[in-house]
């Protein structure tokens, strides 16, 4: 990027989750974000085992971020994508104070895998940030080490190949949807900085609570539950097979009967998956209470979702929309965009990383 250039040079938020392959694309002018373009293409079933791409769906994993790419038009084909699952880890350590980034790099790179404590002859790659002086011991400092298996990120940079995609960041999972979650809570007039506030995001089979406090995710809990428990419901209540039941359910073509059949006691379910993390969560009392439920996820978008959780958890409930500050492009379609809004928080975190 030039240096008399006044914008960064842009970057594509691409997520690349159990179900589906999202593009994102952010601009911004003055203080003022713009959704440039956006796109989801769901993915074939199986196609990521443990949040990992399988070997035997590279082509097919790379043929959906192609299509992905063809229907957004984006202005630039450089990505940012995400790790996570058993293949990521991250640990703090603390080294000598007074070391340079090349020193600390190169004592990390002897042996990446004891400074991250775990046991493996895998070749890993690692990152670094200093966060600064150990309380105890003033002359040393504290270091977040970050390690993903090779195997992993040479896996994620092939599909972006085969998508037609430069692989320039990447980043893991949870500070990708961190620094969404702290944008929304920035940008919300109704939470304040103090604030303690519970993203609940309701995937395809997991449903994840991240705690944000003090500007950074201090808990997170995950348990199984998902969107997948619906779609099989659906596909043994009609018969179908499982790409039948997906497909039904996301173009809104099932009976009538379906959402007094189905429907109703899935949220019921959900919420009381919800209230029962909020309820744990509460037990701890390690981060204070919760002031404000925001709900994510491709589940967030069912009908009348929030007042069933109201009902479970009390207080305030609300989908979560990173894109409520900002303006969207002409040629997006806004009310498309309002709808995935809630499972797109990932690819916000990934497509924020232009302005870093």
């Amino acid at each position: 990027m030039s240096v008399w250039s006044l914008k960064p040079e842009p970057i594509l938020g691409i997520d690349i989750s159990s179900t589906a392959v999202k593009l994102l694309e952010l601009s911004i002018s003055g203080k003022e974000y713009k959704v440039e373009s956006y796109a989801i293409e769901y993915l074939p079933a199986g196609s990521l085992k443990d949040k990992n791409i399988d070997s035997d769906k590279i082509e097919e994993v790379g043929a959906v971020i192609n299509r992905v790419v063809q229907r957004a038009k984006p202005r630039t084909l450089f990505a940012a994508v995400a790790v996570a699952g058993p293949a990521v880890f991250t640990k703090e350590i603390v080294m000598d104070g007074g070391m340079s980034d090349e020193e600390i790099n190169n004592e990390l790179k002897e042996d990446p895998a004891q400074h991250l404590g775990i046991d493996t002859e895998d070749e890993i790659n690692f990152d670094f940030q200093v966060i600064g002086p150990n309380d105890k011991e003033p002359d040393r400092i504290n270091i977040l080490v970050a390690g993903c298996f090779s195997e992993i990120l040479e896996t994620r940079k092939i599909v972006l190949d085969i998508g037609g995609l430069k692989p320039l960041i990447v980043d893991i999972e949870k500070y990708a949807l961190e620094n969404a979650f702290l944008m929304v809570a920035q940008n919300d007039p109704e939470i304040d900085e103090n604030e303690v506030i519970a993203l609940l995001e309701v995937g395809a089979t997991t449903t994840t609570m991240n705690v944000l406090s003090d500007q950074k995710i201090v808990y997170t809990n995950e348990e199984i539950f998902g969107g997948k428990q619906l779609t099989e419901q659906i596909k043994n209540h009609y018969d179908l097979d499982y790409e039948q039941a997906d497909l039904a359910q996301r173009t809104d073509s099932l009976a009538d009967d379906y959402k007094t059949e189905i429907l109703e006691s899935f949220k019921i379910e959900m919420a009381q998956q919800i209230s029962q993390m909020v309820q744990f969560y509460e037990a701890q009392g390690t981060y204070g209470k919760l002031s404000h439920i925001l709900i994510a996820g491709g589940c967030a978008s069912i009908a009348d979702i929030t007042e069933h959780i109201k009902n479970k958890v009390g207080g305030q409930v609300s989908i979560v929309n990173p894109f409520a500050q900002m303006s969207v492009a002409s040629r997006i379609k806004k009310k498309s965009l309002m709808n995935d809004a809630p499972a797109l928080m990932i690819a916000c975190g990934l497509a924020l990383r232009t302005f870093d």
